[in-house]
């Protein structure tokens, strides 16, 4: 199976700092892929770079086959690739319903429509929904949620990024701020997610989570990835000694 996403050779630089150094990253189409590393590894910046986030220094993304060049997550987006950032990427003035449909608002039919107007009644609905699938306590579809939990608002911007995305997702510590009947409404979405046929790609510092949804795991250690193993194939003392450096080479 060919991947639907590849990085190949990224390398990135922020002045004398080198955040990756050849980095190498796949994901298939159904298939939920965790990347894990210590902190500095390099996976929040090699994500930010496959989400159009932000360029490359060096290197290729392949696209279902085909090189592509992103300048923005708009043209990520226009591929069918979702993100959730660990800062959510929200805006706090506005109401989860606003937020859920940031950049894809529902115009009214006919005339009103064409002035304009904004179709409210469906883009709740279609925010309740996306919610309610994935079990997040959203209480107060009107007001801002810079004055909600924070786990309330991670709550909105994964069901947000999992109610858009067509190919890939992104999830940058998408469990960090969630209780435990949250984080397993979020697990079982994962899950639900890549049987729809989207790739799925996982950061977190939970080896029990990455354990539980990835079908492969991706390891990083000084801005490139050092190991790959299936799940059935490993174990967290396997993982935790990519993490440190003891494993060098690429593995299989």
């Amino acid at each position: 199976m060919a991947p639907i996403l590849e990085a190949r050779d990224i390398s990135k630089q922020y002045g004398h700092v080198e955040a990756l150094a050849g980095a190498n990253f796949d994901v298939n189409a159904g298939e939920v892929v965790a990347l894990i590393g210590d902190n500095g590894a390099g996976k929040s910046t090699l994500v930010r770079i496959m989400s159009g986030t932000e360029p490359a220094s060096s290197g290729q993304l392949i696209f279902e086959g085909k090189q592509v060049h992103l300048t923005s997550p708009v043209d990520a987006r226009k591929l069918g690739m979702e993100t959730v950032f660990q800062d959510l990427a929200l805006a706090p003035h506005l109401s989860p319903v606003q937020n859920m449909y940031l950049g894809r608002e529902v115009m009214r039919t006919g005339p009103l429509g064409r002035l304009g107007f904004m179709d409210s009644r469906s883009m709740r609905k279609g925010s309740r929904e996306a919610f309610e699938k994935l079990g997040a306590t959203v209480r107060n579809l009107n007001g801002p949620v810079g004055a909600m939990s924070g786990g309330q608002r991670q709550g909105i911007a994964v069901a947000r990024a999992a109610a858009w995305a067509q190919k890939v997702i992104f999830l940058d510590e998408p469990t960090a701020a969630l209780g435990v009947v949250q984080t397993k409404n979020v697990l079982d979405l994962i899950r639900r997610v890549s049987a729809e046929g989207i790739g799925v790609v996982f950061i977190s510092h939970s080896m029990p989570h990455v354990m539980d949804v990835a079908d492969r795991i991706h390891v990083m250690w000084r801005g490139r990835r050092v190991a790959t193993y299936r799940k059935e194939d490993t174990s967290m003392e396997q993982l935790v000694a990519a993490m440190t450096g003891a494993v060098t080479q690429e593995a299989s």
